[in-house]
């Protein structure tokens, strides 16, 4: 029952993560992070980072299953599941997780995304032991009762309603993947649709969590204050013991298609204040090399208040309330979106125009050195911000070992990012942000 066999492990050379001077001009440092990886019999993936500053730990455990991955007309399964592993075991009762946390001074929480489901704790580091058991139990003996799938089915509807239907403007992104995506199964959004929900059985839950909730199908990452020999032995003791799925886990094929020509649609609601408009681009996936120039033509062109959206469009015209850019990077193909929300009688048109503008004028000359300069060091900031915790650190790896299939490559991204030439930046805006490749939705009040 006790599998003596617990795989290869196998270190990572780094040093500890430390960070370097922020100031202007200076080149920030920030050393990699030294990991242990291994693969448990059962094809769970482990990756340990082991650190003593803090006498805490952060324990991950992620799930290669999100909103792209729910069946055919049950959109909203991995959401749900999210709820639903909370709702306690064979062996536990509902909420167990909180108890074991909370009332120690820890935390925990979830969180679903497009190709990911991820669980995470953070507790004082004697307490390890009792997170890994707690991990393991719902990961192989989850109790999915009728009444909990009942009442966790409304509690996701709720959120909809809150989320989607009640906020002015929730509606738009999920207008946005529903149009800019005509095959893949993006299109669906993560939160998922209530009349599916509501059409859902209990077999289909229990189908859906024997799919996908599996060791093979599984990264477990714990960073902090342990002891390697130790945690791997009460990982072997309380995860090995789950035993392998022999069905294969089926996996997303579908590809999207090129966009040939723009898409445009207009959507009205009672509950929208000002027009909207949003540009999505389809994008490459997170592995692929250009992410780092999309991350900087993200900052450059609408990525807080010193953007150049949010300079043009806000503080000098005055005719926005807001402005900005985003790279969506995933697993697969992603969305570049650029969305602008009108100020008081400002008609979408004039809007769209000034939006057209900004995207134009990078397209057509690359940004200065001190743009880049200003730029690189808010992403060399945010990504320093990003090592000062544990649990910000197991999260950027469970997501990169998901959604890159590779844990190590976050040890490489500062130097990609460093790597940015303007005239990557302006290559890109070129590559992706054309006419021809973007789907627009125009959201109106009524």
């Amino acid at each position: 029952m006790f599998p003596t066999d617990v795989g290869t492990s196998r270190p990572h050379h780094a040093n500890r993560p430390v960070l370097a001077s922020l100031s202007p001009g200076a080149a920030t440092s920030v050393a990699p992070i030294e990991y242990v990886e291994r693969v448990l019999p059962n094809g769970l993936r482990v990756l340990l980072v082991e650190d003593h500053r803090v006498p805490s730990v952060a324990i991950n455990v992620g799930y290669r299953v999100g909103g792209k991955d729910d069946p055919p007309g049950r959109s909203g399964f991995a959401h749900l599941f999210e709820h639903l592993m909370f709702k306690g075991t064979k062996n536990t009762r509902p909420e167990t997780i909180d108890r074991l946390t909370e009332d120690i001074g820890g935390v925990n929480n979830a969180f679903t995304a497009d190709d990911i489901t991820n669980y995470y704790e953070v507790v004082p580091s004697n307490y390890l032991e009792t997170l890994l058991w707690a991990e393991a139990d719902r990961l192989g003996s989850l109790a999915v009762t009728e009444e909990h799938f009942h009442t966790e089915r409304d509690v996701v509807i709720g959120e909809y309603d809150q989320r989607i239907l009640a906020e002015p403007y929730g509606m738009l992104d999920e207008l946005v993947n529903r149009e800019a995506y005509q095959v893949h199964p993006y299109r669906r959004g993560v939160i998922g649709d209530p009349d599916n929900l509501r059409a859902a059985t209990i077999d289909d839950v229990v189908a859906f969590h024997a799919t996908y909730y599996r060791p093979d199908n599984a990264v477990l990452v714990v960073v902090g204050d342990f002891d390697l020999d130790q945690t791997n032995a009460w990982i072997d003791r309380y995860f090995g013991r789950i035993p392998h799925a022999s069905e294969p886990i089926p996996r997303v094929t579908a590809v999207e298609p090129p966009q040939r020509g723009e898409r445009t649609f207009t959507y009205r609601a009672a509950n929208v204040p000002l027009a909207a408009v949003e540009y999505a681009y389809h994008i490459p996936p997170w592995r692929h090399p250009d992410f780092a120039a999309l991350d900087v033509l993200e900052s450059v062109l609408g990525m807080g208040k010193s953007s150049r959206l949010y300079q043009s469009l806000v503080y000098r015209q005055r005719i926005a309330t807001g402005a900005y850019a985003s790279a969506d990077l995933r697993e697969h193909a992603g969305l570049f979106a650029v969305r602008a929300i009108a100020a008081n009688d400002v008609s979408i048109e004039r809007l769209r125009a000034a939006v057209d503008a900004e995207i134009a004028a990078l397209i057509a000359q690359p940004p200065s050195s001190d743009e880049m300069e200003r730029v690189l060091t808010q992403i060399a900031s945010s990504f320093v911000r990003g090592r000062q915790t544990y649990n910000s650190i197991a999260v950027a790896m469970v997501r990169s070992a998901i959604e890159r299939d590779d844990p190590g490559a976050i040890n490489a991204d500062l130097e990609r990012y460093r790597a940015v030439t303007p005239a990557d930046v302006q290559r890109v805006a070129q590559q992706y942000c054309s006419v021809e490749n973007r789907t627009t939705i125009e959201y109106l009040p009524l």
